[in-house]
């Protein structure tokens, strides 16, 4: 039986990471996390999450809960994972990184203790996005350099960050493949007099709106045809079944930085 903490476990996705525990063969729950001020310290995470008393009580601190689970899933804000993964390296603990938006340093942090317990860090838990993202990268070694390319991405009005870390991997794949620096040709959002399309640009354009999930467009654009991947999630399960996943395949590793790619086998085919 897996143990999994949950870091969030008071929040949305930290909910639905709970549920998917109590429903996979296997696993278990072994902790859940919330930050220092968090009202729900001490409550049952089962009764938070709305899936019934589970007899593990939120804890504002990983290293006094580290001998109670096997594997972490953190799903939190950019600015409180490097203290989290500094304290699953201590704790020698396996981690599954879904969160969002961090910066070079916080990315170097996570490197940096690859070396010492095993991670999967991935800007999208989802096994269809992982699908897409193998899509999108034979798309761009078939058609990429004769078509205009544009990512679309939509999600609900409380996401902080943009464009999303999905989208941003796209594009990364795409520029990886057709030699291209993302920093240089991504371009975000449109106004105004842009004149003519550059041919090497990447565009993007976010969407926050409602309560959409998540979804991606890709889109290859070239002289009478469009090649479209589309990914559309209509609830969190996905993410958080993903997570669940990586969490039990992470168990064979002692050491190393993985992704969804590695999870699902995905990396050579």
């Amino acid at each position: 039986m897996i143990k999994i903490a949950v870091c969030g476990a008071a929040g949305r996705m930290g909910k639905t990471i709970l549920e998917i525990c109590r429903d996979t063969e296997d696993v278990s729950i072994g902790a859940a996390i919330e930050h220092k001020d968090s009202v729900m310290l001490g409550m049952d995470a089962g009764e938070v999450a709305g899936i019934g008393k589970q007899g593990v009580s939120i804890s504002d601190n990983i290293s006094s809960v580290a001998d109670q689970f096997d594997v972490i899933i953190d799903f939190t804000l950019a600015d409180a994972v490097a203290q989290n993964v500094e304290d699953c390296r201590v704790a020698g603990k396996r981690m599954i990184i879904g969160t969002t938006g961090l910066n070079e340093e916080q990315k170097n942090i996570i490197r940096s203790a690859s070396k010492e317990i095993a991670i999967v860090f991935a800007p999208n838990l989802s096994i269809g996005v992982n699908l897409c993202f193998k899509l999108i990268e034979l798309a761009a070694q078939i058609i990429g350099d004769s078509a205009d390319i544009e990512i679309i991405e939509a999600h609900h009005n409380r996401k902080i960050d943009a464009p999303s870390g999905t989208a941003l991997r796209m594009g990364e794949i795409i520029a990886d493949v057709l030699d291209r620096d993302l920093k240089q040709c991504a371009v975000y959002g449109r106004q105004g007099q842009t004149g003519v399309r550059n041919e090497k640009t990447i565009g993007f354009e976010t969407i926050r709106a409602g309560d959409i999930v998540g979804e991606h467009t890709v889109m290859f654009a070239s002289a009478g045809e469009r090649v479209e991947i589309v990914h559309k999630a209509s609830s969190r399960k996905t993410f958080a079944s993903g997570a669940v996943r990586a969490a039990k395949w992470i168990m064979s590793k002692q050491t190393g930085l993985f992704d969804m790619q590695d999870v699902l086998g995905l990396r050579h085919i």
